[in-house]
């Protein structure tokens, strides 16, 4: 301590000063990163709530002395990462949160003081809050807003009135609900509701698009808007167009039709009663009979006490005289029939279609003399088709419906090209020759200049062969005659000279053999057109040194061995 004293005595005031400031940095700098550590820990452990359903987590949450956070106005609640599982389970066991509307637990106490209105509201607010929850279930939804009407009793029939129900729906991202969902959450709040039908249930979305058609009463006769009947209207002309088109395609082609139809239907609604009397048929209806008796009665039998026992031995007569009176009354009624009958709506009044069928075109003729002629389908055919639709799409005479089939050229059958000019017949088939040569081969003109070509080549090779020929024969002849001298004793320098003057002639006649070898190569390539080889020198000479050592074994032999000589000499 006395070293730490001395150290802050011999500080200046301004060293004093930075050493407090910077202490005081560091410790706000710990006590922020503290802070921000502390607060990053924590995680929504619920989002987007209601005002109602936020009041009651937060409340839950004080309760059990947890820390939270408030986000998003209130919409959002953050807690600690470590314990969010278990204030989830927490609060779900106090059943929060409960989505904003309060269901049928509203009535779990009971309040004497409510008034039969209090309770109309409370029932028709616990119910919308259990259909709320109902349909939040759908996998689509994402929150639910149901208002109910409910239906009006009276005793007059013009002053009741039908229940109603709108609900609004927020889909998630991305979700989409078809008409079948529609029509399930139409029906489900209308099984809850007594009184409610789905015809009376409007669904919207959270953009204002109403994906129900709720029944308009003032719509028409059928209570029906007037799109939902000319729905129903295209769906019935497109079903039957479809069978037309299915029915004639594989016959006519698929775009030498056109088709037309027009559906008139009946949306009125209607009840009819039928009551008729057969006044050859009777029927008893009722029948009552009387009989009256009138007259006087007198006693008759042995008096005495015998006869007034428990048990007498003769019963007692009675003899007498009055008037009898039947009276009987039939009532007979006619046969009635009573019929009522409820016409359905939607029932087709007749049905009108049309098809216009191609017809088919034809040149005669080639170049410029050809002629477009037109074939129109024969009667038999149009009868065909026309008895074919009318089995199709149920004609009915009697309803007036009526099936026309006529036919016209179409535009693109008019304006058909006219037909190329045949191709010559190839004389050769171009499978046995190279892609390259099959052009020269079927063409006649170069058929001809290829040939003559060839034979050109053939001449020229016979010349060169024969030159060569003679060549030899006189290359031979010197080197005998050579070898005759150097034999007889002549000086080497003339054998020498001889050899070099047979080597040169040789090279001679080849380098003139191989000049008269290119000039018919080159005119060989010229008249085929072909692309021009380039030919090694050396190849050449190879070449012709090896047809003429084949031909002429032994005076190649000699040359070769006067060359040596020649070569050893030197």
């Amino acid at each position: 301590m006395d070293q730490f004293r001395k150290l802050i005595a011999s500080l200046t005031l301004g060293q004093r000063i930075t050493l407090i400031a910077a202490a005081a940095l560091v410790i706000a700098g710990v006590a922020g990163l503290v802070h921000w550590r502390k607060e990053s820990d924590f995680r929504p452990l619920f989002t987007n709530l209601s005002p109602e359903d936020a009041g009651a987590v937060v409340q839950k949450l004080r309760e059990s002395g947890a820390e939270y956070r408030l986000e998003q106005g209130g919409a959002t609640v953050l807690a600690a990462s470590e314990r969010i599982a278990e204030l989830r389970l927490d609060l779900a066991s106090a059943g929060l949160p409960k989505t904003g509307r309060i269901g049928f637990e509203l009535f779990d106490k009971t309040n004497f003081s409510a008034t039969e209105f209090t309770e109309r509201v409370n029932y028709r607010r616990a119910l919308e809050g259990e259909l709320e929850r109902s349909i939040m279930t759908l996998t689509e939804v994402e929150s639910a807003r149901v208002h109910i009407t409910f239906p009006r009793d009276s005793v007059f029939l013009e002053s009741q009135q039908p229940g109603k129900a709108s609900i609004i729906v927020r889909l998630r991202p991305g979700a989409y609900l078809s008409k079948q969902n529609v029509a399930a959450i139409t029906n489900l709040a209308a099984s809850a509701v007594e009184g409610l039908s789905p015809e009376c249930i409007s669904v919207i979305d959270g953009q204002g698009n109403l994906l129900s058609r709720p029944r308009i009463q003032n719509a028409g006769a059928d209570g029906q808007p007037p799109d939902a009947n000319l729905d129903y209207k295209q769906k019935v002309e497109a079903d039957l167009l479809a069978k037309v088109n299915a029915t004639l395609e594989p016959l006519l082609g698929a775009d030498k039709f056109r088709t037309g139809i027009t559906v008139d239907c009946d949306f009125t609604r209607a009840e009819e009663s039928e009551e008729s009397l057969d006044p050859a048929k009777s029927v008893m209806q009722t029948s009552m009979r009387t009989d009256e008796n009138t007259g006087t009665l007198e006693a008759s039998g042995v008096p005495g006490t015998a006869s007034n026992l428990p048990r007498p031995t003769s019963r007692p007569g009675s003899t007498g005289a009055g008037v009898s009176h039947h009276t009987e009354n039939i009532v007979y009624q006619t046969s009635r029939t009573v019929r009522h009958t409820v016409h359905p709506q939607g029932v087709i009044k007749k049905i009108s279609l049309s098809v216009l069928v191609d017809q088919k075109a034809r040149w005669q003729g080639s170049g410029a003399k050809a002629k477009l002629t037109i074939e129109p389908p024969s009667a038999e055919k149009l009868k065909t088709i026309r008895e074919l639709l009318a089995g199709v799409i149920g004609i009915s005479p009697e309803r007036g419906d009526q099936v026309l089939v006529e036919t016209l050229p179409f535009d693109a059958t008019l304006n058909v090209e006219p037909p190329a000019p045949p191709v010559a017949t190839p004389l050769l088939p171009p499978s046995r020759f190279p892609p390259w040569l099959a052009p020269y081969v079927n063409d006649p003109k170069m058929l001809a200049i290829g040939i003559g070509a060839i034979v050109g080549v053939v001449l020229i090779l016979a010349t060169l062969m024969f030159m060569m020929f003679r060549g030899r024969k006189s290359a031979k002849a010197s080197v005998q005659t050579t070898a005759a001298l150097a034999g007889r004793g002549g000086s080497p320098a003339i054998a020498a000279a001889a050899s070099e003057a047979i080597q040169h002639q040789m090279q001679d006649k080849l380098a003139a053999q191989q000049a008269l070898q290119a000039q018919a190569d080159e005119a060989a390539l010229t008249s085929l057109k072909l692309p021009s080889v380039t030919t090694k020198k050396s190849e050449v000479l190879v070449k012709h040194l090896r047809e003429s050592v084949t031909k002429d074994t032994p005076g190649s032999a000699n040359i070769l061995r006067s060359w040596l000589t020649e070569s050893g000499t030197e």
